[in-house]
């Protein structure tokens, strides 16, 4: 009754995701997204399930070869049209998994309750041990309001400082060229230094790749000539997604990082985007979390929060334990 096969159509591919009914367009599942793994040197499988002859189930699955193990990851994905598709598409693609030896399968569909996975409990599937991933907290902004509604639903402070970002000497420039984004990454690197991140992989490749198809715009903040804030905002589908950021600590008393967002915002609005994706934040019941910070900024621009289930493991091996215990530790380091 279900066949799976890789789709060769970017069109097929396309339609079924921004045609889905999933809350948020998943843009980690989009042809343009296994082009910027495929540039990173992964290798890729663009997948769909028929029934019959009609297309139920697509998923961008992406084999990570890590230190601590190799997996499939298929980060948001699936994308199904109905909770009864995904038992045999985890029973066809535990059969890929285990051609292409890998240790586990984590998959983070944008399903927002552990019942709708309740099909794949016989598989051993249980909560990877990472922290909040791929922004499974997001924080989400209806920017179909006009933007005076949008001024009056924000934080009174962050109000403030983006009629004060307005006022003061900030050039804001919209760009895709390279010479833009090598100054942007300097900023980024200094920055996961001061906040004591990884720095991630992948972000030239996905402005390249999703700009030729003008979904993504860097929004890079100038005073005196100086760059001090930037911002790669992906355009997909129903949302905008402000996906990585940076500013420069010396310059931490101008509020160019709020204008940045609101410039963006409205682009979102331009292009009849439906939602501003701030991306992940940290649940209130974490006070001492270390991302409680960027959270506030986030959050004073007003929206609410939309919550996803956990990224899920299905191991196939002992060998997936090594990932466990590693993740697990780092996990607890980092006070997650």
């Amino acid at each position: 009754m279900y066949r799976i096969k890789e789709i060769e159509s970017k069109k097929t591919f396309e339609d079924f995701i921004l045609k889905s009914k999933v809350a948020l367009s998943p843009f980690f599942q989009s042809w343009n997204w296994s082009l910027v793994q495929t540039a990173l040197g992964n290798k890729v499988f663009r997948l769909g399930m028929y029934k019959d002859s009609e297309l139920v189930l697509t998923c961008l699955v992406v084999k990570i070869k890590a230190r601590r193990g190799t997996y499939f990851h298929l980060r948001h994905g699936p994308i199904f049209k109905n909770k009864e598709v995904l038992k045999p598409f985890i029973i066809e693609i535990t059969k890929l998994a285990k051609e292409e030896k890998v240790d586990f399968i984590r998959l983070s569909p944008l399903v927002q309750t552990q019942a709708d996975l309740n099909s794949l409990k016989g598989f051993g599937i249980r909560n990877a041990p990472i922290h909040n991933m791929d922004a499974e907290n997001a924080w989400i902004l209806d920017v179909s309001k006009s933007e005076e509604e949008l001024l009056s639903e924000m934080r009174k402070t962050t109000r403030y400082l983006v009629r004060k970002a307005m006022k003061l000497p900030i050039e804001v420039k919209k760009t895709t060229d390279m010479k833009g984004f090598q100054a942007f990454l300097k900023l980024y690197e200094e920055t996961s230094k001061r906040h004591h991140f990884v720095p991630h992989r992948g972000m030239k490749e996905e402005l390249d790749i999703f700009s030729k198809d003008d979904q993504t715009v860097l929004y890079l903040a100038y005073f005196n000539k100086k760059l001090i804030a930037g911002a790669l905002i992906v355009f997909y589908g129903n949302q905008a997604v402000y996906h990585h950021g940076a500013s420069a600590d010396e310059f931490r008393d101008i509020p160019a990082a709020y204008l940045l967002q609101w410039e963006a915002i409205k682009e979102a609005k331009k292009r009849g985007k439906m939602f501003y994706n701030f991306w992940g934040v940290v649940p209130p019941d974490k006070p001492k979390h270390p991302w409680q910070g960027i959270t506030l900024f986030k959050t004073g621009f007003g929206g609410t929060s939309i919550n996803f289930v956990h990224a899920q493991d299905i191991p196939l091996g002992t060998s997936y334990w090594k990932t466990f215990i590693i993740e697990t530790f780092w996990r607890i380091r980092k006070g997650y």
